[in-house]
């Protein structure tokens, strides 16, 4: 059973550190969602066996996904700026493919509900203003150096530190696709390479992130857990519209880098690595069969 969590950790870490799809469609497309979720409530439980047993699946899941994690910040780190239209591309398939699985199977709560496709658009205009307003949008990149920070810009990696951890358990949009909305994937992605080759300068807004995404665990996991539960039509739409929004975000990713590079464009659109984010996406949907109880 550990092997199985460590496994299940490890793909959703994957998941959620890169753009496209989250560990939330992971844990959904594995079949551990549910189980997922109601740990997560239960690690607040008053009944100490339910909490242990909640705390103890978590652990097992959390050194897979710690694991996945730093070794996937670390490869994405070394080649992002030198091939960033690449990977841009693979960005571009992970959602693209990501989105008629949603709609694959979410088919009952999406059928003959179209009037909730308001929310679609509201998804799609949500992400494409933040991605405009935020704090790369000018084009000069993001500085995370402690000698950079200002209060307004700690205040604001708080607070998107507490929205991306959200996305991690819906099935749907990924916390990278997020930070890639808010301006700061590529900046914290550079800052944890950073840290890890010991330049503790960076540390600082790290410590200010991680404090967000405590903080958004604690106030949005059963918020949005019950929006799921009461009004999931409405959310789901929702969330498809979030995952189409982002390709604006995600077009305009190299803007974000420390030297910033041009939008990608069709002439810099790597189709190679598009269709390769599309072949990821569906081989996961069969690893359903493959990694189970």
């Amino acid at each position: 059973m550990f092997i199985i969590n460590f496994i299940r950790g490890f793909i959703m870490s994957l998941a959620d550190s890169v753009p496209g799809v989250s560990g939330g469609t992971i844990a959904f497309i594995l079949g551990f969602y549910d189980k997922f979720i109601n740990s997560l409530n239960l690690i607040v439980s008053k009944n100490k066996e339910e909490r242990n047993e909640a705390l103890f699946f978590l652990i097992k899941l959390g050194i897979g996904w710690i694991t996945g994690f730093i070794l996937s910040v670390l490869f994405l780190s070394s080649i992002f700026d030198s091939h960033i239209y690449m990977i841009s591309s693979l960005f571009t398939g992970f959602i693209l493919f990501s989105i008629p699985l949603i709609i694959k199977e979410e088919r009952e709560s999406l059928a003959g509900k179209y009037k909730n496709i308001i929310f679609t658009l509201l998804g799609a205009l949500l992400v494409i203003g933040i991605s405009y307003m935020n704090p790369s949008s000018n084009g000069n990149g993001l500085n995370l150096a402690i000698g950079s920070l200002s209060i307004k810009l700690v205040i604001y990696i708080f607070i998107v530190g507490a929205v991306a951890i959200s996305a991690m358990v819906l099935p749907g949009i990924s916390g990278s696709t997020l930070l890639l909305i808010f301006g700061l994937y590529a900046p914290i992605i550079s800052s944890i390479k950073e840290v890890l080759s010991f330049n503790f300068s960076y540390l600082p807004v790290l410590i200010v992130f991680g404090l967000g995404v405590i903080f958004g665990i604690v106030a949005t996991i059963r918020t949005i857990r019950k929006l799921l539960k009461n009004s999931r039509s409405k959310m789901i739409y929702f969330i498809l519209g979030l995952m189409i929004g982002s390709f604006y975000p995600v077009f305009m990713g190299a803007t974000t880098l420390k030297i910033p590079q041009p939008a990608m464009t069709l002439s810099t659109f790597n189709w190679i690595f598009f269709i390769i984010g599309g072949a990821i996406i569906l081989g996961l949907e069969k690893l359903k069969n493959v990694i189970s109880e």
